[in-house]
């Protein structure tokens, strides 16, 4: 079965409605397929995207006593998107698919520890920037460039950005260009910074474009999480698509989530999908309660990609050191192209600390099967769609939503956007 979603290509197509844009709002259907009066009730004018780390669906979804909210509660109040795939290992590579249909370099699949430049070679006829480095020069754009040019607005909502101001800004935070990424590892609560800070700008899309970041607006548009609950009071202060990242706990990337000695957070949470459950249980239930959720709202909980299939840990008897190797599957869907600056199967390394050496070994170029949950007037509760779908189709979905042109690999041949599958309520 595996073996069958690697090769599969759906083809299935998807009729989509005109777009009238105005000022805050956007009136397109996501993947109408009818043609009456009917299909205006598909119309979502705002978007939030809260994104998770590091889980396989299977584990989410199905094994884990850990989430129950994630795993039980919301799938019942929407859809479960059974056959939702990451797009790349390991972290960065899938969050900048989803805002610009980028596909993977050797510098953002290796989460771009160096803060450098992108060196542009060319772009190929499928919008693709060749050539190496991290953060993208002005002419490749993102989704943010589009709704901002077409009078929309957008957000991104970062935990914990700005609470170390000597690694990051509390707005537009990112590190300084050309040079080391002090957010790769979190900072435990201390004097100097009683809340800590485990802000990771990998996770923050936005940063890696000088579209973004050389404008004033980043200030305004990439902010604290903590901005959001003022935002959610009106339809009016809501963006018509909010970002949402957790901190490197609540995402469910650090910790195990066992509570055991040694498997916690940098603040002592015990993280994984204990963690992340947390999170969604304070956070959801503010997003389903503002006016612009239900007047028009759309909420997608994913992760970026699926977890290490294999790893081994080899301690160096002489020097202490730890050598951590992962394996990660690679399994993709839906005719997902490798992209033009990696090769597959590859191998690198990351000097984590003096004492801890990480290798990853990937055997394919896709993120694997995370699975996402989305949540909607639009949606009839306890909706399972079975339908391939990855981050490309998420950003297909949303430019379709706003009536934007495809960028990158969104506009990929035969890809399907969301579709009926999915928004199945009358209002």
């Amino acid at each position: 079965m595996r073996q069958l979603r690697k090769k599969l290509g759906m083809t299935l197509g998807v009729v989509t409605l005109t777009a009238s844009l105005a000022f805050g709002t956007a009136s397109l259907a996501f993947g109408a397929t009818g043609t009456g009066p009917e299909d205006a009730r598909r119309q979502i004018h705002h978007v939030f995207l809260i994104v998770l780390e590091n889980k396989n669906f299977d584990d989410t979804f199905r094994k884990s006593t850990q989430d129950p909210y994630l795993q039980k509660t919301l799938p019942a109040k929407g859809a479960l998107l059974t056959e939702y795939f990451g797009t790349g290992h390991n972290s960065l590579d899938n969050y900048i698919s989803m805002i610009s249909g980028q596909g993977s370099s050797l510098a953002t699949e290796s989460d771009c520890e160096q803060f450098d430049d992108f060196k542009l070679s060319r772009v190929d006829a499928q919008g693709q920037a060749i050539g190496k480095g991290c953060v993208y020069p002005s002419n490749i754009k993102t989704l943010a460039d589009q709704m901002q040019a077409a009078g929309l607005r957008w957000k991104g909502y970062m935990e914990d950005m700005g609470n170390d101001p000597a690694r990051e800004n509390a707005t537009c935070g990112h590190p300084p260009i050309n040079s080391k990424d002090l957010t790769q590892e979190p900072e435990a609560p201390s004097a100097a910074t009683p809340k800590g800070d485990q802000y990771a700008a990998r996770h923050d899309p936005f940063v890696y474009f000088h579209s973004v970041i050389d404008l004033p607006t980043c200030n305004s548009n990439i902010v604290n999480l903590d901005a959001l609950d003022a935002d959610l009071t009106s339809v009016a202060t809501t963006p018509n698509l909010a970002f949402i990242t957790p901190n490197l706990c609540n995402d469910g990337h650090d910790g195990a989530g066992t509570g055991a000695a040694g498997e916690r957070c940098a603040d002592g949470k015990p993280g994984g999908l204990a963690s992340s459950d947390a999170f969604l249980q304070a956070w959801v239930p503010k997003i389903m309660a503002s006016p612009a959720f239900k007047k028009d709202g759309l909420l997608i909980i994913t992760f970026d990609e699926s977890n290490v299939r294999r790893s081994v840990t080899v301690t160096d008897p002489a020097t202490k050191k730890k050598t951590i190797t992962v394996t990660f599957s690679g399994e993709f869907c839906c005719n997902q192209q490798i992209g033009p600056n990696i090769v597959r199967p590859s191998t690198y390394r990351f000097a984590i600390s003096p004492m801890l050496d990480y290798v990853v070994n990937d055997e394919g170029y896709g993120g694997d099967r995370v699975g996402a949950v989305l949540l909607s007037p639009f949606i009839k509760p306890g909706t399972i769609s079975n339908t391939p779908y990855n981050h490309y189709a998420l950003l297909k979905s949303l430019e379709d939503a706003y009536g934007l042109g495809y960028l990158g690999y969104a506009g990929q041949q035969g890809l399907v956007a969301f579709g009926d599958d999915i928004f199945n309520q009358l209002r």
